[in-house]
């Protein structure tokens, strides 16, 4: 089975033609849209152009899920905070909860989704049209869908409603382009909507090739499954979950999904694309511009001889009793499989072999020759899920980022069965498969839903740390609209950052501000409740 990667850039042209083609001249070789989409060749490099921004881009901003949602996501949580590294004030300021409506990070994930969703529109108008083997062109629909209906889903949980747009932006007047937002339940019908055609698009190209690392029809149900769990539709959450898992949970899924039994296999890159991925952006050696993923160069410690490493992301440090360095790491107990998968405490420099190590008290790196004149509490648990064995001699890292894997189906479905019908057999099933293969003992039995539910929440927290899942779990979690409990809902977002010092978390945080710039092009745009106040600021 081959692999893909995104090496494409004659879409990305397209995106900028209003503002870059001197109307007062004649193009001599410009390739128009119509004149480009004849050939299955065409057709294919066209759908490929959609993961592009997903992994790379062409114009300095940092791409979604490699660093952007890194910095710009996982930085306002419990659990990271912006390390040394770190010196963008944009970026430092989304750690503090400091952000404004000009923040940087906001903006290139507004413009960087509406990328990828423009070039989803491109190629759903110009891919039906071509002549081409039929499950070849199925399998093609069924990804412009999914990766639309993903942009979507991102930017309705990081920005609330936003404009829906179907249409190929540049083949349309400027005054029809300005659309106001669409209610967020618009939003969600369009994600919906597109998975659920999706799937039906690569069920009907069932035996066209599949590349590694393309979605398939499975992929759109669990993507579906984590759509519902956003939305508290806790019914559908547990029927696509099941339907990806199989035999309503406790069978082999149809679609040839398991666990790893080695969770370190998970993140390594000679396991990419494996039986527990679903879907995953994908990262090639001299593929790009950005030659691999960046996040493995911020995770490593700085001033190893031999590691290109900045220290960028730094684990979220708070105060446990007497201990003033407690954070993400100690939450593992000392069996948990995931912990010395998740992180590292020292370094072999290969380039003298002394082992290095960071102190949480001044962030500075020391080795075994020249430790620190006094001895420090503990050393910095360092990430390690995006480390790649070749790394020291290559400098990037070849790990894929997960956007959806078979452990994580495991536990939408065990939250959503706990939640609908309570702490059920079905329940704790999937969720002892994720404690099993982690080393762990199995749950308790019998208990409550409450019990059950922060079973889940903390294993979820330790399963899928860092891979940018953590701001929309505390968001989900908070669970505002839950009757009874108040505007802020359980707390947890509230609780859960001011015990890492973000004292300054408000309502406001459960959404990004609209870009200001966004809102200056596109009038029609409204700013999201609370942020309406830095207007005048």
């Amino acid at each position: 089975m081959r692999k893909m990667y995104y090496n494409v850039w004659i879409l990305f042209g397209f995106m900028s033609i209003a503002s870059c083609v001197d109307l007062e001249e004649t193009p001599e070789s410009f390739i128009s849209p119509d004149q480009f989409y004849k050939t299955e060749k065409d057709a294919v490099s066209a759908v490929n152009a959609i993961y592009y921004s997903f992994a790379d881009n062409a114009v300095g901003n940092q791409p979604i899920y490699n660093s952007l949602y890194n910095t710009g996501m996982d930085f306002m949580t419990d659990d990271l905070d912006a390390g040394p590294g770190s010196p963008n004030p944009d970026v430092r300021a989304l750690a503090k909860l400091n952000h404004s409506l000009t923040n940087l990070r906001g903006k290139e994930s507004w413009q960087q989704h509406y990328i990828v969703i423009n070039q989803a529109n491109v190629a759903w108008e110009h891919v039906p049209t071509i002549q081409m083997n039929e499950k070849l062109k199925n399998r093609l629909l069924g990804e412009i869908l999914f990766l639309r209906a993903l942009a979507y889903f991102d930017l309705v949980r990081q920005f609330g409603g936003v404009p829906v747009l179907l249409d190929d932006q540049t083949r349309i007047p400027l005054e029809e382009q300005l659309q106001p937002r669409a209610s967020a339940d618009s939003v969600y019908t369009r994600i919906i909507s597109d998975l659920e055609e999706s799937a039906n698009y690569f069920r009907a190209s069932s035996g066209a090739d599949i590349e590694a690392g393309r979605p398939t029809e499975g992929s759109a149900k669990a993507l579906l499954s984590k759509v519902y769990l956003t939305k508290r539709d806790w019914a559908n959450a547990i029927k696509l979950a099941e339907e990806v898992i199989g035999n309503n949970g406790a069978g082999a899924s149809p679609y040839g999904y398991d666990l790893f039994e080695d969770y370190s296999h998970v993140f390594l890159p000679a396991y990419k694309n494996g039986k527990e991925h679903i879907f995953s952006i994908q990262f090639k050696a001299g593929v790009g511009t950005i030659n691999g993923n960046q996040v493995c160069r911020r995770d490593i410690a700085a001033g190893v001889p031999g590691l290109p490493g900045s220290y960028g992301d730094q684990v979220a440090f708070w105060q446990e009793g007497d201990d003033k360095y407690f954070s993400i790491y100690k939450l593992y107990s000392s069996k948990d499989k995931r912990r010395d998968v998740t992180f590292v405490k020292t370094y072999i420099s290969p380039k003298d072999g002394l082992t290095y190590y960071g102190s949480p008290v001044d962030s500075k790196t020391y080795s075994s020759a020249n430790p620190p004149s006094t001895p420090i509490p503990d050393s910095i648990p360092y990430i390690n899920k995006y480390w790649d064995p070749n790394y020291p001699a290559s400098g990037f890292s070849e790990a894929n980022t997960p956007v959806l894997r078979f452990a994580e189906i495991l536990l939408i479905h065990a939250e959503a069965e706990n939640e609908l019908n309570g702490a059920t057999l079905k329940a704790y099933i999937s969720l002892n498969k994720v404690r099993r293969r982690a080393g762990l003992d199995d749950l308790t039995a019998g208990l409550s839903r409450d019990d059950f539910r922060d079973s889940v929440y903390i294993d979820r927290r330790l399963e899928v740390f860092g891979e940018y899942q953590r701001y929309f779990d505390l968001i989900r979690q908070t669970g505002r609209e839950v009757t009874g409990e108040g505007p802020e809902g359980r707390g947890i977002l509230s609780k859960n950052l001011k015990k890492v010092g973000k004292n300054n978390v408000k309502p406001k945080h459960y959404l990004y501000p609209i870009p200001q710039v966004e809102i200056e092009r596109n009038p029609k745009l409204t700013q999201n409740p609370g942020w309406e106040e830095d207007i005048a600021n």
